[in-house]
């Protein structure tokens, strides 16, 4: 019966979570130019050109340490396309951005490479909670055609498998528009020792873990998640402070 359950989970599914469910949020991966990333962490730390005043909340941000070629990751919260673009809302960002503009200018002279993907993700106060962390793992996948539902079930799959061994779970976010990545994960870590506990976990309990997850077992899990993908980048981050 536990076979037969294990393969249901493998065929069907659960469908990804309809559009407009969730938090929106731009996801911005900058790369700064050659000489510039401390002039734009100073611009990051100070606060981000034309958010506040404009009444949007700044971005929650990582910088990279390992991995892909973005310097900041940046999340800024738009809570969805209605609340973001309403009338009032664009009236004030313009008058923001009209009193920021030579830091934005600064800002764009600063930056030699930006992606943005609109992303639905978790609840603003489970994001905000990243601002607490202090080393990051941050997955980010292009999904083979037709496996991306699968894709977002295996990333839920891989929280059971971290829930049971008391290990941080993976934020999930979902492409709704920009760039062609179609859902990143972070996990969000104290430091690079927290990060590492995983490691240290019994064969036993992690095999245990595993299958209760619904996989095969541990070491099928990497395995079975390359089924699913076209691209996938890793990236370590740690705080910006």
């Amino acid at each position: 019966m536990l076979a037969c359950a294990l393969l249901l989970l493998r065929l069907c599914p659960s469908s990804l979570p309809p559009a407009g469910a969730g938090y929106l949020y731009r996801a911005t991966l900058l790369q700064a130019a050659p000489g510039k990333l401390l002039e734009v962490l100073d611009l990051y730390k100070a606060g981000w050109p034309g958010t506040g005043d404009g009444g949007d909340e700044p971005p929650i941000g990582m910088r990279h340490s390992q991995g892909d070629r973005w310097d900041l990751l940046l999340l800024f919260p738009m809570e969805s396309e209605l609340v973001f673009y309403s009338g009032d809302r664009v009236q004030r960002r313009q008058r923001a951005n009209a009193s920021a503009r030579a830091r934005l200018e600064k800002l764009r002279d600063d930056i030699a490479w930006q992606e943005d993907v609109f992303v639905w993700g978790p609840a603003i106060a489970r994001v905000r909670d990243l601002a607490k962390a202090g080393f990051f793992h941050v997955e980010m996948f292009e999904a083979l055609p037709g496996k991306l539902p699968e894709l977002y079930r295996q990333r839920e799959m891989e929280n059971a498998y971290s829930k049971a061994l008391e290990l941080p779970e993976n934020l999930i976010f979902v492409r709704d528009s920009g760039a062609a990545w179609d859902l990143f994960t972070v996990g969000a870590y104290r430091n690079l020792r927290h990060y590492a506990e995983g490691a240290e976990v019994p064969e036993a309990k992690s095999e245990e873990a595993a299958r209760a997850a619904g996989f095969d077992g541990a070491k099928a899990i990497g395995p079975y998640l390359r089924t699913l993908i076209a691209l996938h980048h890793d990236t370590l981050a740690v705080a910006i402070r």
